[in-house]
């Protein structure tokens, strides 16, 4: 034994080491095995994931209908990136009025459009079955600009006042001036120029002598020295200018998409209100004003009359129905409901979204 005792004494250690050595080298075979395998895992992993990612975005297409400020919340949530993170995949598109955004959900090539009050609530009456989802003005936020030589909307008499489109957003706030003045319809002419910087342009142009227009574009007739006969945001009633509706039966069959673009319109807003800078950004790119002294102007008219939470008020609505029933008799029996659908709004606010987001001043 005393043999055997003293061979293993003299090679256990040897025999030790190498089996040590031996382990060590399966071990980094074996891991770099592993690390193959992990990085290969990882890859494919993030290609799924992106793919998933990619897949969950659902395609929409959201129509704006002006330059102008109202429609910054669509621009925000497009700009910080909240469609996306809400999981949609949002192509906006530019067709310059109500009536034609509402024609293009009837025939299933939009999802959601920009309108005015008076333009939804006047193809309901006639069977479009179309509601407001959220709510982005209640008050016209326009000015009506004349050349420096007027100065009272009476002095409007026998003179030529530009507008977008007959029954828009800007035709019902002249109308409104105009009334208040004491004007008759045959006392003036009414001219159709598609767009609100084509009346500025025709105004200095003197191929009009008034026009209605909305942020930032009274902020550059003011700069130009025109004369500001009338702030309908602050002398006209309570009215839905502007809102983001669709059809009732797209909402029905897409009502977690609705709920989506709802909270990501609000989310947009809720920055437009916080994020000056973010949203003077957004105000270069989509409403193409470069002069700082604008785009102070008309953030901070907008900041005040931009709604939120983003409803359509009942006194709004309410005021929209009375001047149509004066022509269309549908309308005396029509209520506010009739033409809105606020519960999403409503959900976020349940939810506290709107508790204390935005800073007061």
């Amino acid at each position: 034994m005393a043999p055997y005792l003293a061979w293993l004494g003299c090679h256990a250690k040897p025999v030790e080491s190498t089996v040590r050595i031996v382990r060590l080298g399966e071990l980094l075979q074996a891991g770099g095995i592993m690390r193959r395998v992990f990085v290969r895992f990882v890859s494919v992993a993030a290609i799924v994931l992106l793919a998933r990612l990619s897949w969950a975005q659902t395609p929409v297409r959201v129509n704006w209908t002006a330059v102008t400020g109202a429609q910054s919340g669509v621009f925000m949530a497009h700009q910080e990136g909240f469609f996306k993170k809400n999981g949609l995949d949002v192509e906006l598109l530019h067709i310059p009025s109500s009536s034609r955004g509402i024609q293009a959900i009837l025939a299933g090539e939009i999802a959601f459009s920009y309108m005015d009050g008076t333009n939804q609530a006047q193809a309901n009456l006639k069977g479009a079955n179309i509601a407001f989802v959220a709510g982005a003005t209640n008050r016209q936020v326009f000015s009506l600009m004349a050349k420096p030589e007027i100065k009272r909307v009476v002095d409007l008499k026998g003179k030529k006042i530009g507008i977008t489109r007959v029954g828009s957003s800007t035709h019902t706030s002249a109308l409104f001036a105009l009334n208040s003045a004491g004007l008759k319809q045959n006392d003036y002419q009414i001219l159709p120029l598609v767009e609100v910087p084509n009346i500025l342009t025709a105004l200095l142009a003197g191929q009009v002598d008034a026009g209605v227009v909305s942020p930032p574009t009274n902020s550059r007739a003011r700069k130009a020295g025109l004369n500001e006969l009338m702030n309908l945001a602050k002398e006209g009633p309570e009215f839905v200018s502007v809102g983001i509706g669709t059809s009732r039966n797209y909402i029905k069959a897409n009502e977690d998409i609705v709920r989506r673009v709802v909270r990501s319109y609000a989310e947009g807003v809720q920055m437009f209100k916080s994020n000056k800078a973010a949203a003077q950004r957004m105000m270069q790119k989509y409403l193409r004003v470069k002069d700082q002294d604008i785009l102070d102007d008309a953030y901070n008219q907008f900041r005040e009359y931009l709604e939120y939470p983003p409803y359509v008020t009942r006194k709004a609505m309410e005021n929209v129905i009375a001047e149509i029933a004066a022509t269309e008799p549908a309308a005396k029996t029509a209520k506010p409901e009739d033409f809105i659908d606020m519960r999403f709004v409503a959900e976020l606010e349940k939810q506290g979204f709107f508790k204390g987001s935005v800073p007061t001043k």
